[in-house]
């Protein structure tokens, strides 16, 4: 049984623990190591994760049966009626089977309450995770290069979807 629970900066023990079993593993055929290492400290760090919390990211987990197996992240942008999905994850032995439509929809459903109008995502331009976005109905908006430091830039689609 699935649940999705809205969470707390509480939980940041528990999303670094699903970055560990899904992000690295998502990542180690498309970036190299030392840039893997870089961007986990970078994006989920416990201050990085307390400040995008405290910035007013909304966080969800997903569970199987009370165990956690996937994470997102949203949060409203600049421009009215537009949020950005940060991030959304699930464990690859949950991948090809309806649980990823299950938490984006989830994710849809949260930002339409809140007015929105156009959920936005970014996604590495080598990551196959673009088909399942183009299958839920995201188009690609831009291409865009994002230097993230240390001589290391983040490569992606900038992809939207009409809610």
């Amino acid at each position: 049984m699935f649940q999705i629970k809205a969470v707390t900066a509480a939980e940041i023990p528990v999303i670094q623990e699903l970055v560990e079993q899904i992000w690295r593993p998502t990542y180690q055929t498309i970036l190299d190591k030392e840039q893997i290492e870089y961007m986990v400290e970078l994006m989920y760090s416990t201050a990085t994760l307390t400040k995008q919390f405290a910035q007013g990211q909304h966080f969800l987990l997903l569970y199987d049966d009370g165990s956690p197996i996937g994470y997102a992240s949203y949060a409203s942008t600049d421009t009215a009626g537009i949020y950005k999905l940060h991030k959304i994850y699930v464990h690859g032995n949950y991948q090809g089977k309806g649980v990823g439509k299950l938490f984006i929809n989830a994710v849809i459903d949260a930002v339409k309450a809140l007015n929105g109008t156009i959920l936005e995502l970014d996604v590495n331009r080598y990551n196959k995770a673009r088909f399942f976005y183009e299958k839920q109905g995201f188009t690609i908006y831009k291409e865009k290069d994002t230097d993230i430091g240390n001589g290391y830039f983040m490569n992606d689609y900038e992809m939207r979807k009409v809610l």
